[in-house]
């Protein structure tokens, strides 16, 4: 008999840490499920991709923004903006920020295992 699991991202498995955001980190039913928090003024390629030596995001993600705005800046030029409740996925090569003055929060549920992670 399968047991219900049940969690929750106030008590993360795991939380990695950056200057302006943060990254929660679930796993469950062998999944890994992300929650990304970003102050105003947060971006990728200086809060996130310096520290790891890295200009772009190579993660690919799949995710669901819950409040908040966010850009996403493809290598290849391609910009989005992303808002409260976009589905997203963003291929690997990209950069991002937050867009506004109010917070930016959302789900990752493919790809959370790689980011922001220091290999």
């Amino acid at each position: 008999m399968l047991d219900v699991i049940l969690k929750r991202f106030e008590h993360p498995d795991e939380t990695r840490e950056f200057e302006k955001g943060k990254f929660e980190l679930v796993h469950i039913a062998g999944t890994t499920i992300g929650r990304a928090t970003y102050s105003p003024g947060w971006k990728w390629s200086e809060h996130v991709g310096r520290s790891i030596g890295k200009k772009s995001c190579d993660v690919e993600h799949v995710g669901i923004v819950l409040s908040g705005r966010a850009t996403a800046a493809m290598d290849d030029g391609k910009v989005i903006e992303m808002k409260a409740g976009d589905v997203f996925y963003i291929p690997p090569g990209h950069d991002s920020w937050v867009v506004g003055d109010e917070p930016y929060v959302s789900l990752h549920l493919m790809g959370a295992s790689r980011y922001a992670a220091h290999e």
